[in-house]
């Protein structure tokens, strides 16, 4: 029967095979040709080629010829340099992590999450430290509004137990982005396991220390770089023996993507971090083989699908040739990456949209091989998520799992032209900007000369200036927005109160503790020269704080690193800003501020502009009164006066505007002269200054940068001032 069946699929394929040589195979020229004349004269690079932030060209069109000559497309899955994935049946040997972050501000707040989570497809625990903890400040001793920020409120030993009570360590791996305190918050989890019973030897995941990180996101460290790369190779070479399944270094791209980076430059960034943390551990006696297996790349996933596609797959290709420079052998090259959805492109307004970004950028991380994945939940940008965002968010990634089927095959972007061009042209671009850091002295030298700092501010500004023309879209925000929205209310959390709690718990936690013994490992970690995780183990047992731990470890003499942090924000927040201010209006004057549309002629004579401008004012808040058109100019002037509002559009088609603007303008200032008025359109600019003498104030049309026109008219009404 099989082979009557194979017999038959190779008739058909065959006969297949046949039917298409009767059709002619055109070549790229004659396409090209064909593509040409269907613009109509209009330029075929202008019109078809698409320039990216990273300054990479996009075909319409790839081709076989496009990646001959490409030396990683003879790899296997699971063979280095890695590009197709560091195993080689992909997701059926071991499927991605569902990681999702459990963001709250107390200990007992996230272990409930955690065991709900745990129990409903969650595989793996990540653990983000608020911004506080990340700096190693015990509560009493931080500014409030950094006491549960951004993470939990972990101090102590006490803390954690609290933290990852119920939760079986052996069975689930765990993530913990620990800033400048991995030794510590390590030692914390170490002492939590023993006294709960469990094998620290079956310990997997990461506890990752990430000076770079934490410098670029808050400007500061506690302690020097040198103490920092001392800390990073005590714990590794510690950890070697005790937990090998545990990584102890984390190489955050996030901070450079939330500031605005583009691919190339997180790509970078993340390369040239990893590797000066090598080179300064080496110098304190790891090689290169017990160096880089603890580490662990952390990148977010942005909404231009195939380049992070490209981008993770670009980051093995590079991180395999940077360990083998270093002697590294096949198993050394691995890179193990964990991604999370961007933040940057979320959005407060109609946030049920982030549902799709997210499912968008996971499923690009998925065909891009990553190891564990956090999806964004959609309200992540407005509150601290609930039970019901979180299952979202984590179900998305299971749906691709189970029901899309991801997990079946390794490398599903493997030979695809547009993928594998795409892949080599990053990592070419990626290699460069790694070897001007290099060559510049490392990343910390560049970081402390603000270099990285302008690369970045340089590629967000233009990223900002093509959100406000609107050329980069925020569905719900800077276009097609909705007025009549229900939002979401924000349950924002009583901050003061949480910095009250966490003082008097750490309060107690101190008073709990035998002081004087306390003390004592406390001095013998500030006079010790070496064996700092023992001594450390024994201080956190015995009741040690973060601060405690930070003050023993740092010497008086040195010098704590001070730079300029990257100003990590969302695409949306300038338009967010509008939306607010015009909420603000409506609650003091009852109704948003308002926009008339002086639609002249028939509905096929002004709909399209007016179409077009009724989505460019709302999404600045105002609402805009429309209507079917105007006979006359007399009738248009009078029903903006009468609509009570000083904000008028004249819409219409370029054929009737030299005859009716002009009257329209004259007539409708010479009865109010303080109406703002606009012709959506883009005239000549002789007939743009005729219009201008008659009255007309500015002109709306693709090219406006709309934020700036909104922000300036609202300055100018007073709309949430």
């Amino acid at each position: 029967m099989t082979k009557v069946i194979h017999k038959q699929v190779d008739q058909e394929v065959h006969e297949g095979s046949q039917l298409f040589r009767e059709f002619p195979f055109p070549s790229y020229q004659e396409w090209r040709k064909a593509a040409e004349q269907s613009l109509k004269g209009a330029s075929f690079e202008e019109k078809l080629v698409l320039k990216t932030y990273e300054e990479i060209l996009l075909q319409p069109m790839y081709r076989k010829e496009d990646i001959e000559g490409l030396s990683h497309l003879s790899s296997l899955p699971g063979a280095a340099p890695y590009v197709r994935g560091t195993r080689a049946l992909g997701y059926r040997e071991k499927t991605w992590e569902v990681c999702q972050e459990l963001v709250y501000s107390t200990p007992l707040e996230f272990n409930e999450a955690a065991k709900n989570d745990l129990e409903r497809g969650q595989t793996m625990l990540n653990l983000v430290l608020d911004q506080a903890s990340s700096l190693g400040q015990d509560p009493n001793q931080a500014l409030p509004e950094k006491v549960g920020k951004g993470g939990v409120s972990i101090s102590s030993l006490q803390d954690l137990n609290k933290a990852f009570a119920g939760i079986d360590l052996e069975q689930t791996p765990l993530l913990i982005q620990a800033g400048c305190v991995g030794l510590p918050i390590y030692c914390m989890v170490i002492e939590h396991a023993q006294q709960a019973g469990m094998d620290i030897n079956k310990l997997r995941g990461c506890i990752g220390m990430d000076p770079f990180g934490m410098l670029v996101k808050e400007g500061e460290l506690p302690f020097s770089m040198e103490k920092a790369y001392d800390l990073m190779a005590h714990l590794t070479l510690w950890a070697k023996e005790e937990t090998p399944g545990l990584k102890t270094i984390l190489v955050q791209g996030d901070p450079y993507h939330n500031a605005g980076a583009n691919a190339v430059q997180e790509l970078a960034f993340s390369l040239a971090s990893g590797v000066e943390y090598i080179r300064e551990i080496r110098k304190r006696g790891l090689s290169i083989e017990e160096i880089a297996p603890k580490i662990l790349f952390s990148f977010s996933i942005g909404s231009n699908f195939f380049m992070e596609i490209s981008k993770l797959r670009a980051a093995r290709l590079l991180w395999s040739q940077i360990i083998a420079a270093f002697g590294g052998d096949e198993e050394a090259q691995k890179m193990t990456i964990h991604a999370r959805t961007s933040a940057w492109n979320k959005t407060k307004y109609d946030p049920y949209v982030n549902i799709l970004r997210g499912t968008s950028e996971a499923f690009a991380a998925i065909i891009g091989g990553v190891d564990s994945l956090h999806v964004s939940p959609f309200d992540e940008a407005i509150r601290p998520a609930d039970e019901f965002s979180r299952r979202i968010a984590r179900n998305t990634q299971i749906i691709l799992e189970k029901e899309a089927h991801l997990s079946k095959v390794a490398d599903i972007s493997g030979g695809s032209w547009y993928v594998e061009s795409l892949t080599d042209a990053l990592a070419k671009k990626a290699w460069i900007e790694f070897q001007y850091i290099e060559s510049a002295g490392g990343m910390f030298k560049t970081l402390n000369s603000g270099y990285v700092q302008a690369e970045i501010k340089d590629i967000s500004d233009k990223r900002l200036n093509n959100i406000g023309l609107r050329k980069d879209k925020f569905v719900g925000t800077n276009m097609y927005s909705n007025l009549s929205e229900q939002k979401l209310s924000e349950n924002k959390e009583d901050r003061q109160y949480v910095y009250q709690t966490r003082c008097v718990e750490i309060g107690n936690n101190r008073r709990s503790n035998d002081r004087s013994n306390k003390e004592a490992m406390l001095n013998k970690l500030r006079i010790s020269k070496g064996g700092i995780v023992p001594l450390s183990l024994q201080a956190i047992q015995g009741g040690a704080t973060l601060s405690e731990w930070i003050q023993a470890i740092s010497q008086t003499d040195e010098i704590s690193p001070t730079i300029q942090a990257l100003n990590i924000h969302r695409g949306a927040e300038h338009f967010e800003a509008l939306r607010v201010k015009a909420e603000i209006y409506k609650e003091r004057n009852g109704s948003y501020p308002k926009v008339f549309l002086a639609n002249m002629g028939p509905l096929s004579q002004h709909k399209p502009r007016a179409d077009f401008s009724i989505g460019f004012f709302e999404v600045g808040g105002f609402e805009v009164i429309s209507n079917n058109g105007f006979e006359t100019v007399d009738q248009a002037v009078q029903a903006a006066l009468t609509s009570g509002t000083s904000i008028v559009v004249i819409c219409s088609n370029d054929a009737a505007y030299p005859e009716i603007v002009p009257q329209l303008a004259q007539k409708l200032k010479q009865e109010n002269p303080d109406i703002i008025l606009f012709v959506a359109g883009l005239p000549n600019p002789e007939q743009a200054e005729q219009f201008k003498q008659a009255g007309v104030d500015e002109f709306v049309h693709m090219q406006s940068n709309c934020y700036d026109m909104l922000f300036e008219l609202q300055q100018r009404k007073g709309v949430g001032i």
